[in-house]
């Protein structure tokens, strides 16, 4: 074939031929220069090329500059396209092709109006212009609505607050191609019932081998969008035994991204190194890892992977996130905010951007502005805790009580009495000195769910400190640091030590916390204390007497009473479960 075109007399194809031959090839570059001659030839004599080529090179013109990301440029071209489609229909019938190498171009297929519309809906949403691509998508009839501009409407509506539209579309997609699994995750974060579905591809199922699996992958999918984590990681873990789907890289991100939801951060962290290892070029979840990694205080691991990361690409959210993570755990928070509103730019539905960026605002005294960016966060991430806790920390820190009270009752009556919600609202509560009672309750009930989970421990802790019931402390942060390790815990720990003149296991404490986040400026404050401290074990060196004035151990205690609120502003700023 090649050979056969090869040898056609040049003179035998149009100009324009030859453009849609280029354009075929991806010579953009190329078509972009032609095309512009071209039409500028045909300006300045319009008898020079037909209607039919006139429309054609708009086409083929407007498609180059979309390929080079000139989007309102891209979308000028395309409308005067439509224009002069409109005035060819008025003015002939123009039909399809019969394949005659001699057929004149107007008889040619033309460049389908439905797939310039798609691409004028593309140009609007690269431009945040979603209304004029739902306006442009809406004006195509139904009946004509290709499967990719189902989806697209669907995303769009979704996005626009439009639901039921955007179930509509959602379910049209699946109508035309039931195998489209990200019209089925569409549908369930739509509160569509997974049994619904599910029924909208049984028949698919059914009908080919080896896809038995897909029943339950929608049931995990529909506990994931309930928000019932322990139901979906157990269907996840099914399907993820499995011989046929062990190892795959979604599930095991879908799983790590529920444990991080469920409070689990190290299954969370073990499950992204699994699926890092498998894919080292894996962006989708990295912000999640990389945020808990700087949690931990892993800081040099955080800058490791934004590095790889952006080498993978810096047009994802995801690198810019993890970065961010880097300067907001270093105290960079102009820094953090840059990279965060550098990481909404490039994707607006970013939760995890959001989240930092309104995390950096409110540590930087700009209340009002991190409490809209935690609301943008809850819309699009209803079922996750880390998105109330940022706003009810915003609520805590402009001295808004009642309202972070109202919002912690909501998220405990909607996501349901859990270790996560109880201690919510247990940390709303200690802000009133009427509601400790009611704090301490919640509190309990929390450790007797899940006694290791580190926020529940860090609130008890700080309720005992105020009590200076430091033995009951102490014995509450041994038992949860008995299988697990944790910098804020140990630091507690050693403050509580110090409180009952232990000093040498206080000085322990602090040296383990340290080891575990070289940047706990609290750690390091308490064993430069402790240095100061006279204490049985350094009670025989030479100290000058001078440097112990005003260092007794009273100033601990006042610290250790708000170490808690101080773990608060540093580590609970987003996501931390």
């Amino acid at each position: 074939l090649v050979v056969l075109r090869a040898s056609r007399p040049a003179g035998s194809m149009s100009v324009v031929e030859h453009v849609r031959e280029m354009a075929a090839a991806g010579l953009h570059s190329n078509v972009r220069l032609l095309s512009g001659l071209l039409l500028t030839m045909s300006g300045n004599n319009p008898e020079l090329f037909s209607p039919s080529q006139k429309y054609q090179l708009l086409v083929y013109h407007a498609d180059s500059l979309f390929h080079d990301k000139e989007y309102r440029n891209a979308v000028s071209k395309y409308t005067m396209a439509l224009q002069q489609k409109k005035a060819l229909s008025k003015t002939s019938k123009v039909r399809p092709s019969t394949g005659n190498a001699a057929s004149t171009p107007q008889s040619q297929c033309l460049p389908s109006e439905i797939e310039v519309k798609y691409k004028m809906a593309e140009c609007y949403t690269m431009l945040k212009q979603d209304k004029d691509a739902i306006a442009i998508l809406d004006g195509i009839p139904s009946r004509q609505r290709t499967p990719k501009i189902n989806m697209m409407l669907a995303n769009l509506y979704k996005k626009a607050g439009q639901e039921r539209s955007s179930v509509t579309s959602y379910k049209e997609v699946l109508r035309q191609c039931p195998l489209a699994l990200d019209a089925i995750l569409g549908l369930l974060s739509l509160s569509v019932k997974g049994a619904e579905v599910a029924s909208m591809t049984m028949n698919v199922i059914q009908s080919i081998p080896n896809l038995d699996w897909l029943s339950v992958w929608i049931k995990a999918y529909a506990f994931v969008h309930t928000g019932d984590n322990t139901r979906a990681i157990n269907t996840i873990c099914s399907l993820e035994k499995k011989s046929l789907l062990r190892d795959n890289v979604d599930l095991l991100g879908s799983l790590a991204d529920l444990y991080f939801r469920a409070g689990d951060n190290k299954n969370s962290i073990l499950k992204f190194e699994q699926a890092q290892m498998l894919d080292p070029y894996l962006i989708k979840g990295m912000d999640v890892y990389g945020y808990l990694l700087a949690r931990e205080g892993r800081l040099e691991d955080v800058e490791n992977l934004g590095c790889r990361l952006f080498n993978i690409s810096d047009q994802h959210a995801e690198p810019w996130v993890v970065s961010g993570c880097h300067s907001f755990y270093s105290k960079r928070y102009s820094r953090a905010l840059y990279l965060g509103a550098k990481a909404i730019q490039l994707n607006s539905n970013s939760v995890q951007a959001l989240l930092l960026k309104g995390a950096a605002l409110r540590n930087m005294g700009r209340v009002q502005e991190a409490i809209i960016h935690f609301r943008e966060a809850i819309r699009l991430a209803p079922c996750r805790l880390d998105c109330y806790e940022g706003l009810i920390e915003c609520y805590l820190a402009s001295n808004s009580i009642r309202e972070a009270m109202v919002m912690a009752n909501n998220v405990y009556k909607t996501l349901g009495a859990n270790a996560q919600t109880l201690t919510l609202l247990a940390t709303v509560c200690l802000e009133d000195p009427v509601t400790q009672e009611k704090a301490k309750t919640l509190l309990d009930k929390a450790l007797t769910q899940r006694p290791d989970y580190i926020k529940a421990v860090v609130k008890k802790a700080e309720l005992l400190s105020r009590e200076q019931k430091y033995e009951d402390g102490i014995s509450l942060l041994r038992n949860a640091l008995a299988n697990q390790s944790d910098c804020v815990l140990h630091r507690i720990l050693g403050d509580f030590l110090v409180a009952v003149n232990e000093y040498q296991e206080a000085m322990d404490q602090y040296s383990i916390a340290l080891s575990l986040d070289p940047n706990d400026q609290k750690s390091l404050e308490g064993m430069q204390k402790m240095e100061k401290e006279e204490s049985p074990t350094d009670a025989t060196q030479e100290e000058d007497v001078d440097d112990m004035e005003g260092s007794g151990e009273e100033g601990d205690l006042e610290g250790s009473d708000s170490e808690a609120a101080q773990w608060a502003d540093q580590e609970q700023w987003f996501g931390m479960q």
